[in-house]
């Protein structure tokens, strides 16, 4: 049966939302008279909390610049507060993946917003010479609340896309928050700039207010889908499959580069090359800009390529960049080293809109597989739907942990040769091994599918 445009929109409550109980994307004239509307109106408010969350997430990679001697907190100190926050954000982002089908999407939304005036409102408590490194530590640990925004965002804005337009929006959304990080790193040049390493707190100032705008936004415009909520058993089946084990592993060489290097940027400009705060921050922005504008593309190019295609290319695009960056080292060339790191900057965020646009193709896949042998249609891409979009919470969730993993090799590196140069070699072998999996698994071609019997090998998805 085919849904129908609602003739007259649900009524909108400020406090439950407006719930849509018949949402078709795949069906072209729901998606001309209603669906483009009403996702793209979830799509900018969605990106607008996530763009926050990930400012907040990153914040402690911007303090460290701040950071002087009067603090008393060596390098490796540094990147085990950075490291903290990567984790927590990647631990919460199960969580908040399962919290779209038990609250709402738009709920939820709100709801995720609003967590992030803790860990600022904290910071601006505790954010000065002579505080204890364990209440640092913490302070860092709260701010992963912005971290698991990134997974519930996603989750949500999925269901509301047929598969053709998926690699977009979700680039799109993906790429907005992301760009969250560069835009924090920014404002910190700023304010080092005007103020000195003094005022860290003049980012507070700037984010609080800002938490409650973007919340109360998402409160007004958004939307929540029926058809997702309660859906522990898709979450369920997610886990199960092989798919999403592999994706997430792949996914840890995209966006945990990403976040990852976000974090470390700075830190390694200081440490391996004696940059100051001002030096580094003028810097580092860069990388996680450019990072963020091209995750849409990455996801515009896979809609017409294939995701498989564009992320094996980048993959090793990323090798090559890392092989850059290991020169450079040797060499003590900061203009190249600079130019190796954007480079993955850049390749991260090409592969961050390829890897999720692989994602719902997988398993839609799946589902027209199950039409060929005789399921109904209607069911096969609904749950098809509903499983990609667990899938993606809980990749996004083990792939963040690549971000701890970049900076705990740093931090290791640094600690044992004064370099970054051996935690670069291990990226390197990371990204080949990816570019294996990605083209024996997704790119060659296919075995023929065997009905009743799992296939792990998918080509052009």
């Amino acid at each position: 049966m085919t849904a129908t445009a609602p003739q007259t929109p649900p009524t909108r409550s400020v406090l439950a939302g407006r719930w849509i109980d018949d949402w078709e994307p795949e069906d072209p004239g729901f998606w001309q008279r209603t669906g483009a509307k009403v996702a793209n109106r979830n799509l900018w408010a969605s990106i607008a909390v996530e763009h926050v969350g990930f400012s907040v997430w990153t914040m402690w990679s911007v303090f460290v610049l701040f950071m002087g001697p009067e603090y008393g907190l060596d390098a490796a100190a540094k990147f085990l507060l950075v490291s903290t926050a990567s984790l927590v954000g990647a631990v919460l982002r199960v969580p908040y993946t399962f919290a779209v089908a038990r609250f709402g999407g738009r709920n939820w939304t709100v709801i995720s917003g609003l967590l992030l005036l803790v860990p600022t409102v904290a910071a601006a408590f505790v954010l000065q010479p002579g505080t204890s490194y364990s209440t640092f530590l913490l302070m860092a640990a709260l701010a992963g609340f912005g971290g698991g925004n990134f997974a519930s965002s996603m989750t949500n804005i999925n269901t509301f896309y047929p598969e053709g337009r998926k690699g977009l929006a979700l680039g799109l959304n993906a790429g907005g928050g992301n760009i969250g990080v560069a835009v924090i790193q920014l404002l910190a040049l700023g304010v080092i700039a005007v103020a000195g390493t003094s005022n860290p707190r003049i980012l507070l100032a700037i984010y609080i207010p800002l938490i409650v705008v973007v919340s109360v936004w998402a409160a007004l415009k958004m939307d929540n889908l029926s058809s997702v909520r309660n859906d522990t058993g898709a979450a369920g089946m997610a886990l199960r499959d092989p798919h999403t084990s592999v994706m997430s592993f792949l996914y840890i060489g995209t966006f945990g580069s990403f976040i990852g290097y976000s974090f470390a940027f700075g830190l390694v400009l200081q440490t391996q090359f004696g940059r100051t705060p001002l030096e580094a921050a003028a810097v580092t922005f860069v990388g996680p800009l450019l990072g963020s504008l091209i995750r849409p593309v990455g996801g515009w190019l896979s809609d017409r390529l294939g995701g498989a295609r564009v992320t094996f290319w980048n993959f090793l695009a990323m090798a090559l960049s890392t092989l850059v960056c290991i020169m450079a080292s040797g060499s003590d060339s900061l203009v190249l080293f600079t130019m190796g790191f954007i480079g993955l900057f850049v390749f991260s965020g090409v592969g961050n809109g390829s890897t999720y646009k692989m994602i719902p193709a997988i398993f839609r896949r799946r589902a027209v597989a199950k039409i060929a042998e005789g399921a109904d249609q209607v069911r096969a891409f609904h749950d098809a739907r509903r499983v990609s979009g667990a899938a993606i919470g809980l990749i996004s969730a083990v792939g963040a942990l690549g971000g701890l993993l970049i900076n705990l090799a740093f931090r290791q590196s640094f600690a044992s040769t004064a370099s970054g140069v051996p935690a670069f070699w291990g990226f390197l072998v990371f990204y080949l091994v990816c570019t294996a999996i990605t083209y024996a698994l997704y790119l060659r071609a296919a075995p023929a599918e065997v009905p009743g019997r799992s296939q792990l090998a998918y080509a052009r998805v």
